[in-house]
């Protein structure tokens, strides 16, 4: 079945289901079914160094604004572009400002938790609950920054302590710096165990499959070789320093971890980066080439990463917790041979 007759067949409900969640879903809608949606209490945070807002939702209307990396705006409308031949068209309204191509935003809440009492002696997966919270070298607020941490990121905590005002710290170790940073307690979600459990534990490892077709930057996972879940991804792109395309050919999920602090390069190089806390990481060839999720952009459907499968936070934890082999709750990683088909083509 071609992707193009899959989506003709689906409902919207469907393909809300098979989109992945909240309003990365709409990129994959019918365009008929998106229109106009209003929110209530969405944030977005700026990913880009800086983005304009739009008298209308088009790059061709007139600017009205600047705004700043980091900053958190009020989404209070997700609707269409002009542009028909644009690969992605969805826009976001910013209150009575303007409007924003939602490549360059990120959409953010802002949960405060209860921390936890203690941790076990292996560690805790967390998850990152605000627009961003700033790690320190000690748990101490005036301490110098180690990392800025974003939303939806997570991390492997090994401890928990209090500073001097009775504030809690987690502190998180960095498995590529190796060394410990602190972070504050209330911003970080201890992961439940049972949200790490397998999703359809009934069907056997070898009924299922996943395709990420380079053409359409789809990703579709299959049972019995009936479509299950699909979602929009972002491929390997071909840079002025290197071609970085996402390799064709057959392959199998090999090694999985909850958390990776991947970097390359020196920050000031072009092409270099340095991203503490992706999530939900699926590595499937022997040079680190991988499935994961992406907080620094929300621009899918167009190849753009340095080789690996870069695909919204929601989606990438359903295919972490989809596929084999399975990471135990209580573990940061696991390493084994013959987990779950990929199709590269």
């Amino acid at each position: 079945m071609s992707l193009l007759s899959l989506s003709t067949r689906l409902s919207r409900r469907e393909f809300l289901k098979l989109g992945g969640f909240g309003l990365g879903a709409l990129i994959l809608l019918p365009l008929a079914a998106i229109q106009q949606a209003e929110l209530s209490g969405q944030q977005g945070r700026v990913l880009d160094a800086v983005i304009s807002l739009y008298d209308r939702p088009s790059k061709e209307g007139k600017v009205v604004k600047y705004v700043w990396r980091d900053l958190v705006l009020p989404i209070t409308a997700v609707t269409l572009g002009d542009d028909t031949g644009a690969f992605n068209r969805v826009w976001y309204q910013i209150g009575k400002d303007g409007y924003a191509y939602s490549g360059g935003i990120q959409p953010v809440e802002l949960k405060l938790n209860e921390p936890g009492e203690a941790i076990p002696e292996m560690g805790k997966l967390v998850e990152v609950t605000v627009p961003y919270t700033d790690a320190r070298r000690q748990p101490d607020a005036a301490a110098p920054l180690s990392y800025r941490l974003y939303y939806a990121t997570t991390h492997w905590v090994v401890s928990l302590t209090q500073d001097v005002l009775g504030a809690t710290w987690y502190g998180i170790w960095d498995e590529k710096i190796k060394n410990v940073y602190y972070a504050p307690g209330r911003h970080l979600r201890l992961v439940p165990d049972e949200e790490l459990q397998m999703l359809s534990p009934q069907v056997p490892a070898e009924a299922k499959h996943i395709e990420v077709h380079l053409g359409e930057q789809m990703v579709v996972a299959y049972e019995y070789d009936q479509p299950v879940f699909m979602t929009r991804a972002a491929t390997g792109a071909r840079f002025s320093s290197g071609n970085y395309e996402t390799p064709r050919g057959s392959y199998v999920v090999q090694r999985k971890r909850p958390a990776r602090h991947m970097a390359a390069g020196d920050r000031a190089a072009p092409n270099s980066y340095d991203l503490p806390g992706v999530p939900w990481v699926c590595y499937f060839t022997e040079d680190g080439i991988s499935l994961h999720g992406t907080y620094w952009h929300n621009d899918f459907g167009k190849p753009r990463s340095h080789g690996c499968v870069n695909l919204s936070t929601q989606a990438a934890k359903w295919i972490y917790r989809w596929t084999t082999p399975v990471v135990p709750a209580r573990e940061s990683s696991v390493f084994e041979d013959g987990g779950t088909r990929i199709e590269v083509v």
